[in-house]
């Protein structure tokens, strides 16, 4: 979304000079700034430190990342060509553990590559290339068809409450949370949208109620701790969510509070969805137990958004970065293949 001139996109290849193009995220609101990113360390700090997020553009950024390293190797025999190839996938997938698309994203490039070695390092380089632009171009139409079959559960006037960004900058465009929203927008329908601040890195503060605005979409920002309140006001139509991975039986992992949400979604009978590519289902991971789910500096909690440190040195903190919401929450997973209930993905 934000295609009217306004934003360009999250996270793209530019082909001609083998370089990441990303919005820094850690940035906004305050200021839009695009890197170009070609190095193995900027690449992997770009994504640990969050100035790319969310799942589908972490994994557009890990394919597209990949190729342009690839692109200044110096090998130029085949087998030593994929072991570096190999090495900086590695490196490029202990970024953020938990997300599904990122190791998806990686896992379909070394396939890519493999296939390819047999017409030597140029084959490899063109092969890579390609594919890194047809992922980040799958994604837009993912995500649209995602907002497709998503638009179809809104009606006009309908209210929407989201948690953390899972809009266009969590995406190449349209998002996946936030794409049934942007669709129904596009076909006429005024919806509103509560945004939850998402804490403690405050990407429903600061992204989702960003883009959603830019975007005239009605949008209230609340706390976390408001959000039972305001369900009980009887104002919310349904809850979409994104998610970073999702287990063979359905439990899903995605931004700490979610499962909050799905909680509170089921005492007031409010239907929780989740929107998602299909490639974030990991059927090799049985159950939401088996997830990893990634623990972040205590200083995001302590004193990242304060001039000086609110919390004493002497409480521990504990950040996890997701939380796993059972099966059994879920009303259904809204894909680019329609609209899944959990046991049947």
């Amino acid at each position: 979304m934000l295609r009217d001139g306004k934003l360009p996109r999250t996270v793209s290849l530019d082909t001609c000079r083998a370089e990441l193009v990303i919005i820094d995220q850690t940035l906004l609101p305050a200021e839009l700034k695009l890197l170009r990113l070609w190095d193995l360390q900027s690449i992997c700090e770009a994504i640990k430190k969050l100035r790319v997020r969310g799942a589908p553009a972490i994994g557009v950024a890990a394919a597209c990342g990949l190729y342009c390293l690839a692109a200044r190797y110096t090998e130029r025999e085949s087998g030593a060509f994929m072991k570096h190839l190999s090495d900086d996938a590695s490196a490029l997938n202990a970024t953020r553990p938990t997300a599904r698309n990122l190791s998806w994203a990686l896992e379909v490039m070394l396939r890519c590559a493999e296939a390819a070695a047999d017409g030597g390092v140029a084959s490899i380089l063109e092969a890579l290339k390609y594919k890194a632009k047809a992922i980040e171009e799958e994604d837009v139409a993912v995500c649209k068809a995602i907002g497709e079959y998503g638009e179809k559960l809104l009606k006009d006037g309908d209210c929407v409450m989201t948690v953390c960004n899972a809009g266009a900058l969590a995406a190449v465009e349209y998002g996946t949370a936030l794409a049934p929203v942007y669709v129904a927008s596009e076909k006429g329908k005024r919806l509103s949208v509560y945004s939850l601040e998402t804490r403690p890195l405050l990407q429903g503060a600061r992204l989702t109620s960003f883009e959603l605005t830019e975007n005239g979409i009605d949008t209230t920002l609340i706390c976390d701790n408001m959000a039972a309140s305001v369900l009980a006001s009887g104002k919310v139509s349904a809850i979409f969510t994104g998610c970073d991975r999702v287990a063979a039986n359905g439990d899903a992992a995605n931004k700490i509070g979610t499962y909050m949400l799905a909680i509170l979604a089921k005492h007031f009978s409010v239907p929780f969805y989740i929107c998602a590519p299909y490639s974030t289902i990991d059927f090799s991971t049985p159950t939401g137990g088996d997830i990893v789910i990634e623990q972040r500096s205590e200083d995001e909690v302590r004193s990242l958004w304060y001039e000086k440190p609110m919390v004493t040195e002497k409480a521990r903190i504990y950040n996890p970065a997701f939380d796993v919401t059972p099966a059994e929450l879920i009303t259904a997973f809204i894909t680019e293949k329609g609209i899944k209930v959990p046991d049947k993905l």
